[in-house]
């Protein structure tokens, strides 16, 4: 047993006989350093920890729910999560979906999320893999004018759930990135791009292809304009794909669901979307950045199939939303840390790749655009409605291959008629920070606005 599964059996042993009790124990280490102009404009290296508490007390109808977090774990800190807990169960109202999480007999699998060798690497070294990605990126293209950043981030995160109920269960994981925002720019204007790749530790980073991704992105858009505006085509970058997957995903929870905020709402069973399109949360595919063996209840995550082949066939669900469905929990709990609540979430979504590479998919397309980034998703993307309608930039698509740059566009519809209009999903897979894997996705029937 490691020592945060120890704390969490010792708080619940803390529960008195008419309480449930629910420990989640957490710690971890992460470095960022910031390079610019040469030197190290940033360094830092934090460490924290903590626990969070939850305690049920039976009352007629259902339960009263306390929680309480300390971001310590010494035991003054645990005690008075402890005590704050039980007496904020006191003053809570009476909640008829309450409840902890049950063994559901779902194995947990053994993955390996955390590396042997992550501590190998020296901060000096770190630090000069952060200055040479930006000497690197400044050095590939005469027309990179500067770096608005160069980055190296990287962390360790342990935690341990235990409940009264019988779960008890922990996890670890290490991951490393680097990112660099490149700026392109002539005369009369300067384009900006970003690359950036991810891994479990910092050996499985390729600063090339991160330098590559930022110069090929800010300097393919110098000479943008505003397109013509009309009924498009258009072919999602995998990072666009990866944005407008987590819009979905919110969709899909089934806390949204039996609250009636979700544009899915009593279309269970429908056809929902293209036939191209199979959407899967599967938090064990440890190709995934966030996969995970257990949820934030400490149930076994496991492989969920939510649209399959155009037909909405499931949610996914904490123990609360599942008792409000009358659903069982498909080990899809979230939360924010040791001072989060759990709820219902996606957490490595993957719409399936299909057979033909992007050159292939552009081919099929003909005209139309391809949107290499957008902005305002949270203003202007809901996942209650489905509205879409959010700011673009990218190129023109003309006659089967990538054309002129564009920018300054709108691109609008809604998540339901983008759905059912996919048109191909190329096999370009991409693994990418977010919950969402990225690929090429080709959407008929948007409506474009420029000039």
């Amino acid at each position: 047993m490691s020592d945060l599964s120890a704390i969490a059996a010792r708080i619940i042993n803390e529960a008195f006989s008419d309480e449930s009790m629910e420990a989640y124990v957490s710690r971890g280490v992460e470095t960022d350093i910031a390079a610019y102009d040469g030197e190290v404009e940033s360094l830092t290296q934090a460490s924290s920890s903590g626990v969070g508490v939850r305690i049920l007390r039976p009352a007629d109808g259902g339960f009263q729910v306390g929680f309480s977090w300390a971001g310590s774990l010494d035991d003054d800190s645990v005690r008075r999560a402890i005590t704050q807990a039980r007496e904020n169960a006191t003053f809570s109202s009476v909640d008829p979906y309450a409840g902890l999480a049950e063994p559901d007999g779902h194995a947990i699998q053994q993955l390996e999320l955390a590396s042997s060798t992550f501590s190998a690497m020296s901060i000096d070294d770190k630090i000069a893999l952060a200055l040479e990605l930006e000497r690197a990126t400044l050095a590939r293209d005469r027309r990179i004018k500067g770096v608005d950043h160069a980055s190296y981030g990287d962390f360790r995160a342990e935690a341990a759930i235990a409940t009264t109920s019988g779960i008890a269960s922990a996890d670890e994981r290490t991951g490393a990135y680097l990112s660099v925002s490149a700026l392109a720019g002539t005369d009369d204007e300067t384009q900006s791009g970003y690359g950036l790749c991810v891994g479990r530790d910092p050996k499985d980073l390729d600063a090339d292809l991160v330098v590559r991704d930022a110069v090929e992105r800010s300097t393919r858009l110098l000479g943008a304009s505003k397109p013509a505006s009309g009924r498009v085509t258009m072919v999602l970058d995998p990072r666009v794909t990866s944005t407008v997957l987590g819009q979905i995903a919110a969709a899909l929870s089934g806390d949204a669901v039996v609250r009636g905020r979700s544009f899915f709402v009593d279309r269970l069973g429908e056809m929902v979307a293209s036939e191209r399109v199979t959407l899967v949360d599967d938090p064990t595919d440890t190709r995934f950045f966030g996969a995970s063996a257990v949820d934030a209840e400490g149930l076994a995550c496991r492989r969920n199939v939510l649209i399959n082949e155009g037909r909405l066939e499931q949610f996914v669900y904490d123990s609360q939303s599942a008792r409000r469905a009358g659903a069982q929990s498909t080990g899809s709990a979230v939360r924010g840390g040791f001072a989060g609540h759990p709820s219902a979430g996606c957490q490595a979504l993957l719409l399936s790749p299909g057979s033909q590479d992007l050159d292939a998919l552009l081919a099929e397309v003909q005209d139309g655009i391809y949107v290499q980034s957008i902005s305002g998703v949270h203003s202007g993307v809901s996942s209650i409605s489905g509205d879409f309608s959010v700011g673009a930039e990218g190129l023109i698509i003309r006659n089967g291959a990538l054309a002129e740059p564009f920018r300054e566009a709108t691109v609008a519809s809604t998540l339901q008629r983008m759905l059912q209009n996919v048109m191909g999903v190329a096999s370009d897979l991409t693994w990418l920070p977010g919950l969402a894997a990225g690929v090429s996705v080709a959407i008929g029937d948007v409506q474009l606005s420029g000039r």
